[in-house]
């Protein structure tokens, strides 16, 4: 039987992100704190009157500095994902730093909702040597960091040798299982306009054409795929413009007008699993 399952995810950065990066003065703050001001109210609204349960992945720092924001999503009923403390790649830290970001930010996951994250996605979408053994000991069901497919979860290697000068050598599967994410399907990089010294990511795309993409991903699911998964990967403070939120409520519309099953990314993974086991 056929089944084409949505993801909704969405990465909670608010300040978090321009903090990282070193920019504190007031522009870049304000722009982080649209997020749990103005955009997470209207997310939370469209969402509940289409009856849409999602992902949100929030860094601790999020969790701490606007806790009532926060508290409105987990009391909405939406999975509550790990997304770091400090929203630093755990590719720019030591073994200990990792681990200790993972600790921190799940104390202030259970203060919220009561329980540890079943699910982990990494801050800059990297990972560390350590990051699979670390998720594996502090008991992660899944990742969401990676791209090795578009429609279908994985196990995660571990031990993998990576090297331009021999053959790579790819190390073991685990029991961690990917759910695979894309640039391509990420609000940030097509919509947001971020200026450094060094660069510059231009966005501010048209809502309609980003549309267009993002249907026609579902589409090739449900039509060269029996079975699939397909996430999308939402910034509170990025979507929440008017403009893109009457374009997320038409993508919505038109994916469930095409038989899309709206899932969380922890109730979409106990449907590959259950799936997986069925067919082993």
């Amino acid at each position: 039987m056929g089944r084409h399952i949505v993801c909704l995810t969405f990465d909670f950065d608010a300040i978090s992100g321009f903090i990282a990066r070193g920019m504190t003065s007031p522009t870049p703050i304000s722009r982080g704190e649209f997020g749990p001001h103005v955009a997470a109210p209207r997310i939370l609204e469209l969402l509940a009157r289409h009856r849409v349960p999602t992902t949100w992945f929030i860094p601790g720092h999020t969790l701490e500095s606007f806790p009532e924001a926060c508290a409105a999503v987990a009391g909405a009923g939406h999975e509550i994902g790990h997304h770091g403390w400090q929203h630093v790649s755990p590719a720019a830290l030591s073994r200990e730093q990792e681990e200790a970001e993972l600790v921190r930010a799940n104390d202030a996951i259970r203060r919220l909702t009561g329980k540890t994250a079943r699910g982990y996605r990494s801050p800059a979408w990297d990972l560390s040597p350590h990051s699979v053994e670390l998720l594996l000991q502090h008991g992660f069901r899944y990742d969401s960091s990676m791209m090795g497919d578009d429609y279908m979860p994985y196990r995660v290697r571990a031990g993998d040798v990576i090297s331009l000068q021999e053959p790579a050598r790819f190390g073991e599967e685990t029991r961690l299982v990917e759910m695979p994410i894309s640039w391509t399907l990420d609000d940030y990089p097509h919509f947001e306009f971020f200026r450094t010294p060094n660069w510059v990511l231009p966005g501010l795309a048209r809502a309609d054409d980003v549309y267009e993409n993002w249907r026609d991903d579902f589409l090739y699911l449900r039509d060269h795929l029996e079975w699939g998964i397909i996430t999308y990967t939402f910034h509170p403070f990025v979507i929440g413009r008017g403009h893109r939120l009457l374009m997320l409520e038409r993508l919505i519309e038109t994916l469930a007008g095409h038989g899309a099953e709206f899932l969380t990314m922890e109730a979409a993974l106990d449907a590959y699993e259950a799936r997986s086991a069925a067919t082993a």
